[in-house]
């Protein structure tokens, strides 16, 4: 299902302090949802926040969604680490 290295679940972690079976977990979760829901990704960036202790601004948490629905995330998930 997901072909990620250890090696980038590592540098997640080590940013993070987020476990790989969790990332995997969230990333099931969006699969299975509609990305382009505004619910779905609200639910999603308070959880992530929640997971690593930081909190999302709704400026940034709006900004975000923006940027998902609007297909301006980048595709090379590498180039965010």
């Amino acid at each position: 299902m997901f072909n990620f290295s250890d090696k980038f679940f590592n540098k997640i972690e080590k940013k993070t302090n987020v476990g790989k079976d969790t990332i995997l977990e969230l990333a099931r979760k969006l699969q299975q949802n509609d990305l382009k829901n505004e619910a779905t990704l609200r639910e999603v960036i308070q959880e992530l926040g929640a997971l690593t202790g930081k909190e999302v601004p709704k400026e940034k948490e709006n900004k975000i969604i923006e940027a998902v629905v609007n297909d301006k995330v980048p595709k090379d998930i590498d180039k965010f680490f």
